[in-house]
């Protein structure tokens, strides 16, 4: 595993050794330990993940088998787990993402103790309104629902309502990598940056927070320097946002030369709006909050009531 003392700035070498074969990513760090957000996502140990260009059409229902078969015939074969994974984690627990983009418009971007590989696609936008202050508000200032809670998205475009499980022609997929040891949270709340960086860029870029099918795999290094946190102004957090935006708006440059991404959901080929309204209401009621008001109150024996 390369040392955890690499350069830490723009010009430092790259964390994964990449290597892509028939429209498939291998992007290789021996033992590093991932997380998830893809298919059979989770927490894995593995030397190897990768990205995976499905063709148009693709409706294999068995994605593990087509993924390793995919693998297989690109020529990456063997296992790609730890010799001593963590317990309850599969040997051969190689993470992939999958897209109908090209591994030629993937695009990679290195800061500090970050790296991020990005695919972008766009024609299966999720578009997510924010209703204006008038709408927002209500005549009892708590409920501002007008469905009541009911309704889980309008599906609009092409295809089978409704059907939004499996990856469409586009998807943004994010890898990031880091040369830090990440506490187990920290690891977790790395997917919640990198997925923030990627929603922030694709809003001004698109208008757009992201697609029906995005998905974040980050990976770290188990001997590198401890980090017990990740957030915006810690120097990992830092830098996967910033790697994430660039690399992905070198990789929509990159897919959108010759044409432009959709303009809304109706003019792109799939697509999801959420319009619903949600039923909003105080997490305390007046009850509650007179007890926590009491207790917080209270020094001396907490039997004790006033």
């Amino acid at each position: 595993m390369t040392d955890s003392t690499d350069a830490d700035g723009p010009d430092g070498d790259p964390i994964f050794e990449s290597t892509v074969r028939s429209e498939v990513c291998r992007l290789a760090r021996p033992g590093t330990r991932w997380l998830s957000t893809g298919h059979d996502g989770g927490e894995s140990r593995a030397d190897a993940a990768y990205l995976v260009s499905v063709p148009d059409g693709w409706d294999d229902v068995d994605v593990s088998d087509y993924v390793r078969r995919r693998r297989r015939e690109a020529g990456f074969d063997g296992l790609d787990g730890s010799t001593e994974p963590p317990p309850d984690v599969p040997v051969d627990a190689a993470p992939a993402l999958l897209t109908g983009v090209s591994m030629r418009h993937a695009h990679r971007a290195r800061l500090g103790p970050a790296e991020a590989v990005v695919t972008a696609g766009l024609n299966n936008p999720a578009a997510l309104p924010i209703p204006d202050a008038a709408r927002a508000s209500s005549s009892d200032g708590i409920r501002n629902s007008a469905t009541d809670g009911e309704g889980t998205g309008e599906y609009r475009g092409e295809g089978a309502a409704g059907d939004t499980d499996r990856p469409r022609p586009g998807t943004v997929n994010v890898v990031v990598g880091t040369t830090r040891s990440m506490a187990p949270g920290a690891l977790a709340n790395l997917v919640a940056v990198a997925a923030e960086a990627k929603a922030a860029t694709l809003l001004a870029r698109t208008g757009f927070p992201g697609t029906t099918s995005d998905a974040v795999l980050v990976g770290s290094d188990p001997a590198g320097e401890q980090a017990g946190f990740s957030g915006s102004a810690t120097a990992v957090g830092a830098a996967t946002r910033a790697c994430v935006r660039d690399a992905l708006l070198a990789a929509l440059d990159s897919r959108y030369v010759e044409e432009s991404p959709p303009s809304s959901v109706e003019a792109a080929a799939y697509g999801v709006v959420t319009d619903e309204r949600a039923r909003v209401e105080r997490v305390a009621d007046g009850e509650v909050e007179s007890a926590v008001g009491e207790t917080a109150g209270t020094v001396g024996d907490a039997d004790e009531t006033t």
